[in-house]
């Protein structure tokens, strides 16, 4: 009977260390899935050069060697995993700005620039873009309070105008507890006007935070990619044209039909474009 169980413990220990050795010489890798699959032998040196970290890299070192379009090559294999950045999208422009890409320079500027408003040397690298653009379009006056108003909401993102919002509702109920409590007139008048301004603080804020995100996600905006096309009268080829513009002009969308779409540009001037010569910001 004692010879029966050592044998059978013998058997067990030797099963559990067989099924040790196994899992300790099988690699394991997360999918972006969330699953895991094994990894064959030899196959670490293509998964290192598929690793999103390492095509970074890479394609940061072609650009800083001056290999432009192994640059944009990379980078637009990084947006077509479906990551993106601010980062991502600057390099990017930057990439295709010094192979003379000028169109698809200030598309990618203006996506860095929806994700970052405040970023200055976005600004200026688009600015430097358009500059060269052959487009000369006057724009239509504005109000120069909504201007104003504008310019300060684009010095932060919708996220950070959010935090602002959400610090000055906390600021307001902290203040309205203090008008409630305190026994002193003069801190009741501080908690009284300080509600009011901190509640007026978080209505602005909130609705700064309300406009980028409007902004961030409106597909009205377009860049158009091909070197000219001509504006139709209608959304057919054969109708008449009413002026030309050239890549890298900026567009409004106003309509859409069957692979046409209606634009305005910055003076009022409105037309038709074939849907495949502009690109949604």
């Amino acid at each position: 009977m004692k010879r029966l169980l050592l044998s059978l413990l013998i058997l067990i220990w030797g099963a559990d260390a067989a099924r040790s050795q196994e899992v300790a010489d099988t690699t394991v890798q997360a999918t972006p899935a969330g699953e895991v699959q094994e990894v064959l032998p030899g196959a670490g040196a293509a998964d290192a050069e598929a690793d999103p970290d390492r095509l970074w890299d890479r394609a940061n070192t072609a650009y800083v060697n001056g290999d432009y379009h192994t640059a944009t090559e990379i980078y637009g294999e990084l947006l077509a995993r479906g990551l993106s950045s601010v980062k991502l999208y600057y390099n990017l422009g930057n990439a295709c700005f010094k192979e003379g890409r000028l169109g698809e320079a200030i598309l990618n500027y203006r996506r860095a620039l929806r994700r970052a408003p405040g970023n200055d040397d976005i600004r200026y690298n688009l600015g430097v873009a358009e500059a060269r653009t052959k487009d000369n379009i006057e724009e239509i006056p504005e109000f120069f309070l909504a201007k104003w108003l504008r310019d300060v909401r684009h010095t932060m993102s919708c996220t950070a105008w959010s935090l602002f919002s959400l610090a000055a509702l906390v600021c307001a109920l902290g203040l309205f507890l203090v008008y409630l409590l305190a026994r002193r007139l003069s801190l009741r008048k501080t908690g009284f006007y300080g509600t009011l301004a901190a509640v007026a603080v978080f209505v602005l804020t909130t609705w700064f935070a309300a406009g980028e995100r409007r902004e961030m996600l409106d597909d009205t905006q377009a860049v158009v990619m091909s070197l000219s096309t001509a504006v139709k009268s209608s959304p057919d080829k054969s109708a008449t044209d009413l002026f030309v513009l050239h890549e890298g002009t900026l567009v409004e969308i106003t309509g859409r039909l069957e692979g046409w779409c209606e634009i305005t540009i910055a003076d009022g001037k409105k037309g038709w474009l074939e849907s495949k010569t502009i690109e949604t910001i």
